[in-house]
């Protein structure tokens, strides 16, 4: 049974003690920076001009796009300007509103960076974001699929679509990227996660932060994290939006779902259900995904406000193998039980925000292949296996809980420059039952960790800094500190064909803790460790960003330098039986250059493009016998060149779209199999075609062909990947 997990006292005592603040005066000049859409613009450069033009004062608005100046000032202007937004100014007054007009490029405001709102200026980063209508628009099943337009990004899909999917930033491992829900982490413990059930269902936006974040995340943040944000409804929605769809094509596939979003007076809630399924290309692979989410928030009155939100993923998909080989397996399958929930409550005064979150997070794994499989010879076109391939009886049903509790709070100090104080501290409960139901083994396994975390950023005119230190302690490797600076500088801010100039850099360390099968695995053939380091990351980037031609053009170059330490891997330890035990082994370095481009050409047409060259050497091996992860070679499964395409037009009635993803060669084994093996994979481009068409409301029609050539590839050797397959649909929304 789970232990019971302790409230945070922090929590308790000052977010239900009230408001903290006094009361201030009614500010003289005061107001809100909002885009055309009526949504907020939080940090926009906000300057109080007198009668002559001469600067009074400045600020930046807050997270809920207000400001305000405590002084009298006649004949004022206030002007309001942030990068990706055309500049406004109105008279001064005691309730000003502004309209920033979003410039063809736009400017993009994150929460990952920082674990706060700001814009992708003022932290730096190296962030790439999707919002809800390029989810959309793009019409992807699965996050996956999604996050392979991002630049450094590389994702393997073992077979058809729900199988074990895996990605790879920066040169890291797949196991080296954290995932958040709504700020709560999902993935394993020791950064695991499987993309392969993870649906686009129900989400608003996307985030991906690369570069080494355990500083504010803690443990798995290596090379990148990614947070999903679940769509919420609209407080003065009295009459819900319904959002319906359906969609069916090749492989016998359907998604259907169904969404309903509204609120009234402070209350806000949203509430999706969808199902997709498929049978893939290969026998025994059929998928069945449901997604259930939930988002609901209230305010509470007094500054205090409480929102829950939950995500149920249920799926079984069919386990063949590697079918570009021969025969698949005809009974082995997959089932995955994904649900997270969790209760934030936030309380907000003058100068500081405070938060408190508590999560629960379960995921139910079941592996299973009860029946034999006759034996066959794997045969590929030109090879022919040195042996036969037999089939081997499996039953596992792994457990693994996750109890989060996190308190954060914000302080801000306006002056010559805006100052952004962080204090946190997160604990996570991990708990994991690892059941062999054929050998009758059922081994439990628990540990208990807590982070506490530092930031200062401050906010010039024309530079950003963000400095962050954490300290972590697990209880499988003890102590660990995690630094990290992002720098953000504005060289110029030219204006017409050539606009600002913005230089950015990032330096931080990673660290991750064990798997709970490397820490607690009985087996002899990977027996667990309990006495394993993490591993470690230390991540460098420097890069320069330039708007051009009145904000139609951006232009994104960014280096970057990973060098990661103390890799896990298994160490035979008796030869002669096959017994192995995980050691920290392993030594990896990449480095490289993205490479971004985003254009507006004209109204209604977009484009955007990336290119990744990856330059990653295993400087200690993890298999000495094993000449894919031999010193100097590449990293296993990660393309030295890598890039995309993503280009379309939209207006309100219709939208017409292309994506191309190039992925270069890259490393890769049969293990034995042929004579000679695999040793690489060849470079492949897949192209997706895309379009919809509004006919009437509430009804829109919608269509895409994938993998338009019919290219035949692998991702990693033996698993057969989709041929071209057409969808089509249709989406109702009534309000």
């Amino acid at each position: 049974m789970p232990r019971p997990v302790p409230v945070p006292i922090p929590v308790v005592l000052l977010l239900l003690a009230g408001p903290i603040a006094a009361v201030a005066q009614e500010p003289a000049i005061a107001g809100q920076v909002v885009d055309t859409q009526d949504a907020a613009i939080p940090r926009a450069f906000v300057r109080l001009l007198d009668a002559a033009g001469a600067l009074r004062a400045a600020s930046l608005t807050d997270d809920r796009g207000r400001f305000r100046f405590d002084q009298r000032c006649e004949g004022c202007r206030i002007h309001a300007a942030l990068t990706g937004f055309v500049t406004a100014t109105v008279p001064a007054g005691p309730a000003a509103r502004l309209v920033l007009e979003p410039a063809p490029v736009q400017e993009t405001v994150v929460v990952t960076a920082t674990r706060d709102v700001a814009p992708t200026s003022q932290v730096g980063s190296s962030v790439t974001v999707f919002d809800a209508a390029a989810i959309e628009r793009r019409g992807t099943p699965l996050v996956a699929d999604l996050l392979r337009r991002a630049p450094g990004v590389t994702v393997v899909r073992t077979g058809g679509v729900g199988n074990v999917t895996s990605m790879f930033v920066r040169g890291g491992e797949s196991s080296y990227n954290k995932v958040l829900l709504d700020g709560v982490p999902i993935n394993e413990p020791g950064g695991t996660f499987n993309f392969g059930n993870l649906t686009t269902g129900h989400l608003d936006r996307i985030e991906l932060v690369r570069g080494a974040q355990s500083a504010l995340f803690g443990s798995d943040a290596m090379s990148s994290v990614v947070q999903l944000f679940t769509r919420r409804g609209e407080p003065g929605d009295t009459r819900p939006v319904i959002d319906l769809g359906w969609e069916g094509g090749s492989y016998d596939t359907q998604r259907a779902a169904a969404t309903i979003a509204g609120g009234a007076g402070g209350f806000d809630y949203a509430v999706g259900v969808s199902r997709f399924e498929t049978a893939n290309r290969s026998p025994n692979n059929d998928l069945d995904n449901t997604t259930v989410t939930w988002n609901a928030g209230t305010d509470l009155g007094r500054g205090l406000a409480l929102r829950l939100v939950g995500r149920l993923e249920d799926q079984r998909v069919g386990t063949p193998g590697a079918t570009a080989f021969g025969a698949a397996d005809l009974d082995a399958f997959f089932d995955r039980r994904d649900i997270t929930t969790g209760v934030t409550l936030e309380h907000r005064a003058a100068a500081v925000k405070q938060r408190g979150t508590y999560a629960y997070t379960q995921t139910s794994q079941t592996s299973t292949n009860l029946i034999v499989d006759p034996p066959y010879t794997p045969a590929f076109p030109g090879q022919t296996a040195q042996f036969d391939a037999f089939d081997f009886l499996f039953d596992s049903h792994n457990v693994i809980a996750r109890h989060h509790a996190s308190y954060q709070a914000d302080w801000r100090q306006d002056g010559a420059a805006t100052r952004f104080v962080t204090a946190l501290v997160d604990y996570d409960g991990e708990r994991a039952t690892l059941d062999n139901r054929l050998a009758g083994t059922v081994v439990p396994a628990s540990r208990d960790n807590v982070g506490v975390s530092g930031q200062y950023q401050v906010v010039f005119d024309r530079a950003a800094i963000v400095g962050g230190l954490r300290v972590e302690h697990n209880e499988s490797f003890g102590t660990a500190i995690a630094p990290r600076l992002s720098v953000a500088v504005t060289l110029a801010d030219g204006r017409g064909a050539w606009g600002r100039t913005l230089l950015k850099a990032n330096a931080g360390r990673g660290v991750k803790e064990p798997t709970i099968l490397q820490s607690f695995s009985p087996s002899p053939f990977f027996l667990g460790n309990p006495d394993l380091e993490p591993e470690i990351a230390v991540t460098a980037d420097a890069g320069i960003e330039q708007r051009l031609f009145g904000d139609r053009l951006r232009l994104e170059a960014v280096w970057f330098d990973n060098r990661y330490r103390n890799q896990i891997s298994t160490r035979a330890t008796n030869s002669a039986t096959f017994e192995a035990q995980y050691f920290n082994i392993g030594r990896t370095h990449a480095r490289g250059l993205e490479l971004m481009a985003d254009v507006v050409p004209a109204r209604d047409w977009h484009a955007r493009a990336g290119y990744t060259f990856l330059d990653s050497e295993i400087v200690e091996s993890t298999s000495a016998f094993s000449p894919v992860f031999a010193e100097g070679q590449w990293a296993f499964r990660r393309p030295r060149h890598s890039g995309f395409v993503d280009a379309g037009w939209t207006n309100a009635r219709a939208s017409i779209s292309i994506f191309g993803l190039i992925v270069g060669r890259r490393v890769d084994s049969d293990f034995g199999t042929f004579d000679p093996g695999f040793m690489e994979l060849p470079r492949y481009a897949v192209w997706t075609v895309a379009g919809s068409y509004r006919v009437q409301a509430p009804i829109e029609l919608y269509g895409r062909v994938e993998n338009l050539t019919d290219a035949d590839y692998m991702e990693p050797v033996g698993y057969r990947t989709w041929g071209r397959t057409a969808q089509a649909g249709l989406r109702l929304r009534f309000r």
